[in-house]
């Protein structure tokens, strides 16, 4: 999507004007985001997805007016004719082309932010109570009808003894119904609570993630020592001497020389802005917990041996690339192969055409390895 073109999606705001007015500052409303939305997925395909052990799920009901929460694989989840209960599943971008596409509608933001796509389907009744998000999320109706009351108030005391992180004292400030192909924009820390106000409610939540300061220390530091060993020997390996140290009558103080020494070590680690570029790109682009990866086809002919002059390489729903500078990292890893024109162009439309001219040496190896752990397929043209 054009960063400059107005969309319905965004209520007839480009890209770059929702970036610039509402993300990580207020909430937007956006009337038929998606006109004559129909659910991408179905319920029942749903259901089936939270029986999997492989896919993270979670139900939340309601009984004599208190709250219960279990997580899945499930055997048996409640009929949609009954009240009261909401089935949260997690990563569905991750199992179903049709969700996949609905996400990338959202890729004007980077897409090391991106979280995944949860959806909810809901019994009349059906919500997880008041609360807040630290994350951005972009919640679309797609079946049924919600209910959104939200507020910007400061108190987030949350109720104790609760399996959920719900509100103690919520006061809705605004109040909305969402039809299917309406949609809520709201930036971290806006209280909501969403009531499924018909059977089989479905919501699509996308979300973005955003890492926390610590996090994103501690990682740092981590990428920082995972280099030490590489230091010379001179630097990283030579071993504290105190020549100079006298006789002591404490022998359990901490010798302040020692101290010294620790805060002279550190400061010689190499903490800049290629060693952050390095982490986060690897960091940002691992895969999500429990995802596997169908290995190629072993009929198919090798990429860096027998270049097709026809079809498309298409990224996996579940692969992740990131690429700063002549840099690249898929799924966690760096890429032999430096990020070439070509290979950004796959990373940022997650696609690339085979016919015209072919990729070098070092593309072509780079692919055939991606194509090999199932991080990418080839497609024929008569089948797009």
């Amino acid at each position: 999507m054009p960063p400059d073109q107005p969309t319905p999606l965004l209520g007839g705001l480009s890209p770059a004007d929702f970036m610039r007015r509402h993300w990580q500052k207020k909430p937007l409303l956006i009337r038929q985001a998606i006109p004559g939305m129909r659910a991408p997925i179905r319920a029942t395909a749903l259901r089936r997805l939270a029986r999997e052990d492989d896919v993270e799920s979670r139900l939340i009901w309601r009984e004599d007016g208190e709250w219960a929460m279990e997580h899945g694989p499930f055997s048996r989840l409640p009929k949609a004719s009954e009240p009261d209960w909401t089935l949260l599943v997690q990563g569905v971008d991750l199992h179903d082309d049709a969700i996949a596409a609905l996400r990338d509608r959202f890729r004007f933001v980077p897409d090391a932010r991106l979280d995944d796509a949860m959806i909810s389907i809901a019994g009349t009744g059906g919500g997880v109570g008041p609360h807040v998000d630290s994350y951005d999320v972009f919640l679309l109706q797609a079946a049924g009808r919600r209910r959104w009351r939200i507020s910007q108030q400061k108190d987030l005391e949350l109720q104790p003894d609760v399996p959920l992180r719900i509100l103690q004292d919520f006061r809705a400030e605004e109040e909305y119904v969402l039809e299917p192909g309406d949609m809520l924009y709201l930036p971290p820390q806006v209280a909501h609570d969403g009531v499924a106000m018909d059977p089989d409610c479905m919501t699509i939540s996308i979300g973005f993630r955003a890492p926390r300061r610590a996090e994103l220390a501690r990682g740092l530091l981590e990428a920082a020592a995972d280099a030490l060993p590489g230091m010379p020997a001179t630097a990283g390996e030579r071993l504290y001497r105190d020549a100079s140290q006298p006789a002591t009558a404490t022998p359990a103080a901490l010798p302040e020389a020692l101290v010294d020494e620790a805060l002279t070590a550190f400061a010689a680690v190499r903490l800049d802005r290629a060693l952050a570029a390095d982490f986060l790109g690897a960091y940002l682009s691992e895969p999500k917990p429990g995802v596997v990866f169908e290995p190629a086809d072993a009929d198919c002919s090798p990429l860096d041996a027998d270049w097709p002059q026809s079809g498309t390489l298409v990224l996996a729903r579940s692969t992740r690339v990131l690429y700063t500078g002549r840099k690249l990292f898929i799924n966690g890893e760096p890429a032999e192969a430096p990020a070439s024109a070509r290979l950004r162009a796959l990373a940022d439309t997650r696609r690339l055409a085979c016919a015209g001219r072919a990729p070098s040496e070092a593309e072509r190896e780079a692919l055939e390895t991606w194509r090999e752990a199932g991080w990418l397929h080839w497609v024929p043209d008569d089948a797009r």
